[in-house]
């Protein structure tokens, strides 16, 4: 059956009152520090500073949890407990990973010429972010809630994370006058043990002669919808696929992305000016100089192996240094040349000025391996 909407007339619309929020844009008594030249961080770290300590005290809870539930003692020497230092780099390396996709997560780390990127290495020995990765968790397992109750929450094993980044999104931002609601999506083809019924549709809208009528909160809302779907493209630009994953972890990295939007927003509403990629970039390289600043865990004492490239990526990162390659005219290598090899390169040192070769002599340049 065709519907056709008739013509509003003036006495279809509603009485419309003014809006009565508060200024839009970042909650000032929340975050009265945040300005335009802060770093992207100190946004981040408004949303994750408890986020950090779950995922670390989980985590670790999780592995002892899976050590006393094996029949046969494992070896003697265990890996050491997960630090906040390490959790920060494990998520450095997953917000990275969205801007240079792999097929398999092994790649990352590969040697090959068509894949060699040493940021990976640089940063977590592979073995230790498989491990980390492996008993990535939000809840403990031994207090699940009875599968009997009405009530039974099928998002219980990530829902302390949602619950509290949701109340984070509220407590920082104050939102427009038009709000778009709609369904977020994450992909995911793997197995849930959770499924909910659809909603039943908010009544049908007919006058007197029984033809369709568009509310108008309808129009309203379909004149602002299209900021959902702009916000799901710009969370799903970066975000790192793995179908091996299970929905929990699928979840919460779906969940990261989302955060990192909104500290970006938040940035924007200070008149930010640096685009949504480069506040992760720079990120992705603040989450590694500032695990080298808060290396403790969850009790306050610094447990967990530090990766063999620790030191050098805290002297390398410095915020601001400016150490960074900058390509410039031909020159032989410095390092090169102290190791009496005789090499060009484009690239040099932007503070120093000092010709390196950019995969391994810039490293060594500035962290002081001598070799």
């Amino acid at each position: 059956m065709e519907i056709r909407f008739r013509d509003r007339r003036s006495g279809d619309s509603p009485k419309l009152l003014d809006f009565a929020g508060p200024p839009s844009g970042i909650n000032r008594s929340a975050a009265p520090n945040i300005s335009a030249q802060s770093s992207p961080f100190s946004i981040f770290i408004l949303f994750f500073q408890h986020i950090f300590q779950i995922l670390v005290q989980e985590t670790n809870r999780y592995f002892h949890q899976f050590l006393a539930s094996q029949d046969a003692p494992g070896p003697s020497a265990q890996p050491p407990d997960i630090t906040i230092e390490e959790m920060s780099k494990l998520l450095a390396i997953i917000i990275q990973m969205g801007h240079n996709q792999r097929d398999i997560l092994k790649d990352y780390w590969s040697r090959d010429e068509q894949y060699y990127s040493p940021f990976y290495h640089n940063t977590m020995v592979r073995n230790r972010f498989f491990h980390i990765l492996r008993f990535l968790h939000f809840e403990n397992n031994e207090a699940p809630p009875n599968r009997d109750e009405p009530e039974y929450d099928g998002l219980w094993k990530i829902r302390k994370i949602f619950n509290n980044l949701n109340s984070k999104f509220c407590e920082l931002y104050n939102p427009l006058e038009h709000l778009a609601v709609d369904e977020v999506i994450v992909l995911f083809k793997g197995r849930v043990v959770f499924r909910y019924a659809p909603s039943p549709l908010d009544g049908n809208f007919r006058d007197e002669s029984g033809r369709a009528i568009k509310p108008h909160v309808t129009e309203d809302y379909n004149a602002h919808m299209g900021f959902v779907d702009k916000s799901d493209r710009m969370v799903n630009s970066y975000g790192i696929a793995q179908r091996t994953w299970k929905w929990t972890k699928k979840l919460f990295f779906h969940l990261l992305d989302m955060t990192i939007l909104n500290a970006y927003l938040l940035h924007k509403s200070c008149d930010g000016k640096m685009t949504h990629k480069k506040f992760r970039e720079i990120l992705v390289r603040d989450l590694i100089l500032q695990s080298h600043e808060v290396n403790i865990t969850v009790s306050g004492v610094s447990r967990g192996r530090p990766s063999s490239s620790g030191a050098q990526l805290s002297r390398l990162e410095v915020k601001h240094s400016k150490h960074w390659p900058a390509k410039g005219k031909q020159r032989r290598c410095h390092v090169c040349s102290i190791n009496k090899k005789s090499r060009s390169t484009l690239f040099c040192s932007k503070k120093c000025d000092v010709a390196l070769c950019v995969v391994d002599c810039l490293k060594k340049w500035h962290t002081h391996v001598r070799v």
